[in-house]
């Protein structure tokens, strides 16, 4: 089907003066005229050659207007023929819908990309992050990157940045392991998933915590593994109730350094307790890393994989809190026995992310910066925590201090959720606590309030906000949530 080319279809109207390049203004025009209708399938358009003497353009400025159609599909050379309309289907009409899609983590994340708000879990000290570091930092690993053999790169990361791990991790956590044994992630989430393939413990049991980081849960019930809560005291997991309850468990689930949400060390002898029954059992430890040497009550405790001699420990670690979670960067230390494992899943089904922001993160620890900034970020969170103590409503019960946050609890009966949906109204955002405990009886509610974001100048603010928010459920109590 042919059909002749008709110039008054089509008005052009070149504007030298326009930012929009000439080659994209003649683009777009004889894309409506396609798109509309008015030029029809099979017409031919006019030659490079002629169309330029018309609008007085270079021949190429033509060519690649025609060439940018073409990669649309939107015309076809049909060679000594010329450049003809392609065929178009008819666009089926599309019907107006309602599209309401919840977004994920709607019970523990207020949003995503948002500006920090006070209280607010999970992010660090935004104004001590080294921006002007960090940019440098970046813009010399875009151009090496730029730079680098185009073959594929390493799916457990790049060696570089696995030996600067290995090093730090030796100097900070007590951990003695080899650069292959690290496989680089997108964060904890992602390190969790990598473990839960590579061990292939669908249809298995694990131990949790009890209150637990909710993550841990529903990643256990989505990878197809069942949750077995085991109660949190004073020193940490109770091994013992854990073996009364599952025994047979492949994995326990654990955040020895700093209980998550107590904040409490697990002790000695639970430790030992712990790497008895994986050893005995043939189990696995997953140890929750979250907060490595951020640990603001003295030396951080060491990491439990530092004590595994029988190497049943899988330690996950992440830069989401010591540097930022905008990094997407985590890692996961698997035992000797098991890397290669991890080593097949990382290249077939989970790669490591981003080389660019690798290589950044590879001279900030090289550099010396990393120690630097562990430093700087626990005197500050010091501070920061110290002040939030001395000026909390003196009615809020406040009994614990749990690594970079502080637990305020309520009465009973308080509906922690609904408080926590309405915080953002005052301009702050704690999390709820009962979100952490497994069964909706035994939660306690509560308010999560971390530190790191508490300025000075905004201090007094944020906690006359807190007590606002905590004064409105005290008058009018929530109904509790349902289960």
């Amino acid at each position: 089907m042919t059909a002749p080319w008709d110039p008054g279809c089509v008005t052009f109207a070149i504007d030298r003066s326009h930012a929009t390049p000439i080659t994209a203004q003649i683009t777009a025009t004889l894309r409506a005229a396609i798109v509309e209708g008015r030029l029809r399938p099979g017409t031919r358009l006019p030659s490079w050659l002629d169309l330029a003497a018309q609008l007085g353009v270079a021949r190429g400025t033509v060519k690649a207007a025609y060439e940018a159609l073409a990669d649309e599909f939107l015309v076809f050379s049909a060679g000594a023929a010329g450049t003809r309309v392609a065929e178009r289907r008819a666009p089926r009409p599309v019907e107006a819908q309602q599209v309401d899609i919840p977004r994920p983590l709607q019970d523990m994340e207020r949003g995503f990309s948002l500006r920090p708000l006070p209280f607010q879990m999970g992010v660090p000290a935004q104004d001590a992050f080294p921006a002007k570091l960090w940019a440098r930092l970046r813009t010399r690993a875009v151009r090496a990157n730029a730079m680098a053999p185009v073959g594929p790169p390493d799916p457990r990361g790049e060696p570089e940045l696995r030996g600067q791990i290995a090093a730090q991790l030796a100097i900070t956590r007590g951990i003695c392991c080899h650069p292959d044994q690290i496989i680089l992630t997108s964060g904890y989430k992602n390190g969790l998933c990598l473990t839960l393939l590579a061990l292939g413990v669908q249809g298995r049991t694990a131990w949790v915590e009890d209150p637990c980081y909710p993550v841990n849960r529903m990643g256990l019930a989505i990878g197809g593994v069942k949750a077995v809560p085991v109660p949190v005291d004073a020193k940490g997991i109770r091994v013992d109730m854990g073996v009364r309850a599952a025994p047979d468990a492949a994995l326990a689930i654990v955040t020895p350094g700093q209980q998550a949400p107590t904040g409490v060390t697990l002790s000695a002898e639970r430790r030992a307790a712990l790497l008895a029954w994986a050893k005995r059992e043939g189990a696995w430890i997953v140890e929750d890393d979250y907060l490595s040497e951020l640990q603001l009550g003295g030396r951080a405790a060491p990491a439990l994989a530092a004590q595994d001699p029988a190497g049943r420990v899988i330690h996950i670690g992440t830069f989401g809190k010591t540097i930022s979670p905008s990094l997407g960067l985590g890692f996961v230390v698997a035992p000797v026995e098991i890397a290669a494992r991890f080593g097949e899943v990382a290249g077939y089904l989970n790669p490591a992310p981003n080389v660019t922001t690798q290589l950044a993160l590879t001279g900030f620890l090289a550099d010396g910066h990393f120690l630097r900034h562990l430093r700087h970020m626990k005197s500050l969170y010091r501070e920061r925590r110290d002040a939030l103590h001395a000026r909390l409503d003196r009615r809020i019960a406040v009994d614990a201090f749990a690594g970079l946050a502080v637990i305020a609890h309520l009465p009973r009966g308080y509906d922690d959720i609904a408080l926590v949906r309405r915080a953002p109204e005052l301009g702050i955002a704690p999390a709820p606590l009962s979100i952490w405990y497994a069964k909706p009886e035994d939660a306690q509610p509560g308010l999560v309030l971390c530190v790191t974001n508490l300025r000075a100048p905004i201090l007094d603010k944020a906690c006359d906000a807190l007590a606002a928010l905590i004064d409105e459920g005290a008058v009018r109590p929530l109904p509790a949530q349902a289960a």
